[in-house]
């Protein structure tokens, strides 16, 4: 095969991924030095595409980057005006005392957002300092100096047949260098996971752990609409099967977030997450809001969980992990977009003195020492027992010895518990479907509750056909001969978008991936038991097309 060459463009930093994380990074190192070459690299459609959050916004990391958003004319109008906390039973619930719940799950002061049109606004931002920003281009490959530090990326590259070699309508792309890269791909980036790999910089760390979170917008009778308005809900439907809870978000303009969340350390393969969410909508409370609205928009996005313990080292030989790359989601507080502004903001101020300094390609073990030991290191310090406690003891054990080890957090600035262990990761979590019993779920019925394909479908998800598969099988033969026997093929029920099926019976089956319908979540590369399946990212531009979520 005939060597590809590529033109490069070279840059003081060079930042993957235009969600929160990088684009602060992005708008800071512009605050400090207007002359420094700054681009970002998106690879959804457009800014925004490929962001799905909660969302209530801690406004603290804005605050600090952008004082005046309020008179910028920044999309965050609607502030938290009601804080509810339920605990379900099938048919009702019991509502937890805010008094009881720790300050730092309070809402006040907070705001409901889209932050897929915050990060819209933010690019906006960033575009008018000078920032170049190019979304659909989706960065494939990292390039390295001759010492083994990160000197760039490859983006751009579209064209490639299904079989991997160059189509009619190959484009190579380009090379992108920095003195520096920032890696802000959300959960579980391609790129990311070859880095923590690579520099082994999850040595002396806990194991990552993940949720799954699935979300839908609803527009819904002006009646029922109450803007500013927050529950969260835990319990049923999952009960002992797995950790996990609920989101409902009044928004403006007759909307509500309806978001499911599903950690997925959860041991019973026949445990089917979208299924769960959508059974929870048909819960009297919720199923009461939402008689007479309709489902406009869906999605799908892993979430990491595994906290303070489990943060690998952020700054690596040209670069430095940002956000969910690191893995900085406050879990109690269902957050984390607080947490990606500051560490962009901290990985900027770095490589400004780096770059100042004269310095390139270098470790910034400064940006790391300041992630832990300030406000970020803080937020997740105090909730790091939360997640360990849930995963060994349970839902309601946890809600106590958590809720006591916050406020000793919160008190005393200490944990009588120490910093408590995650153990397996999620896949290894997973057992054998020999010790467990198939779950059986009511079937959708179109109103309430969907398929997966027709909810897809509210993703605007769309795939070039003609192109590899972005999901690669490390051993193509290990679903139907491993993971189908021993696991009852988890596959087709952990991905919220049905792309893996098992087609055919007995010696005739098939494994099938249908990577057109891939939200991007990373699920299946988080909770495969085998650790067969690899999340890469497909062409740029390719994937869901998110509204306002």
């Amino acid at each position: 095969m005939t060597e590809i060459t590529r033109d490069a463009m070279e840059f003081d930093v060079v930042i993957v991924g235009a969600g929160p994380a990088g684009l602060s990074a992005a708008i800071r190192l512009k605050q400090l030095d207007a002359d420094l070459s700054v681009v970002v690299l998106e690879k959804g459609s457009e800014v925004g595409a490929h962001i799905l959050s909660g969302a209530v916004l801690d406004p603290v990391g804005l605050n600090a980057l952008i004082p005046d958003w309020k008179e910028k004319g920044a999309p965050i109008t609607v502030p938290v005006k009601k804080d509810n906390f339920y605990m379900l039973g099938e048919a009702g619930k019991i509502r937890i005392p805010n008094a009881v719940m720790p300050p730092l799950m309070n809402n006040h002061g907070n705001y409901i957002v889209s932050m897929a049109n915050v990060c819209r606004w933010m690019a906006e931002q960033a575009e008018a300092m000078g920032v170049e920003i190019f979304p659909g281009f989706a960065c494939s490959e990292l390039v390295y100096r001759e010492d083994g530090s990160v000197k760039g990326v490859v983006a751009g590259e579209v064209g490639k047949n299904a079989d991997g070699t160059p189509g009619p309508r190959y484009e190579p792309g380009m090379e992108l260098h920095g003195k520096y890269v920032f890696l802000s791909e959300g959960v579980r980036g391609s790129l990311s996971k070859q880095v923590i790999a690579k520099y082994d910089l999850a040595k002396g760390h806990d194991v990552p752990k993940y949720g799954l979170g699935m979300k839908e917008i609803w527009e819904i009778d002006p009646e029922k609409h109450r803007e500013g308005t927050v529950t969260h809900t835990m319990g049923w439907p999952l009960g002992g099967n797995a950790g996990g809870g609920s989101f409902i978000y009044h928004l403006e303009n007759n909307q509500v977030y309806v978001g499911f969340v599903v950690h997925l350390n959860y041991k019973n393969p026949y445990l089917f997450p979208y299924m769960e969410f959508q059974r929870f909508k048909h819960h009297p409370m919720v199923a009461e809001l939402l008689k007479g609205g309709k489902r406009v928009a869906y999605g799908a996005r892993a979430i990491s969980e595994g906290g303070y313990q489990s943060i690998p080292q952020t700054a690596f030989p040209g670069g430095a992990l940002l956000g969910c790359s690191a893995g900085l989601v406050n879990v109690p507080r269902i957050k984390g977009n607080h947490n990606a502004m500051l560490s962009g903001m901290q990985a900027a101020e770095a490589a400004h003195a780096a770059i100042k300094a004269g310095r390139e390609g270098d470790t910034l073990t400064e940006y790391d020492t300041a992630l832990r030991a300030g406000p970020v290191g803080k937020d997740l310090r105090r909730v790091r027992n939360v997640k360990p406690l849930w995963s060994r003891y349970g839902l309601i054990a946890s809600l106590g010895l958590g809720g006591f080890d916050m406020w000793t957090n919160n008190l005393f600035g200490l944990s009588l518990l120490g910093t408590l262990k995650h153990g397996k990761t999620d896949a290894a979590a997973t057992e054998p479907a020999s010790r467990h019993k198939d779950i059986a779920y009511p079937k959708p019925d179109g109103k309430l509750s969907f398929d997966r394909l027709t909810n897809v479908a509210f993703s605007f998800t769309n795939h070039e056909e003609s192109q590899p598969a972005h999901l690669k099988l490390a051993d193509p033969k290990v679903p139907v001969d491993v993971n189908l026997p021993k696991y009852a093929g988890p596959s087709a029920r952990y991905c919220p978008a049905g792309v893996y099926e098992f087609v055919g019976s007995g010696a005739d089956t098939r494994f099938q991936i249908n990577f057109q319908n891939c939200v991007h979540c990373k699920t299946c590369d988080i909770k495969d038991p085998s650790q067969n399946i690899t999340w890469t990212v497909p062409q740029g531009g390719d994937g869901p097309n998110y509204p306002n979520m």
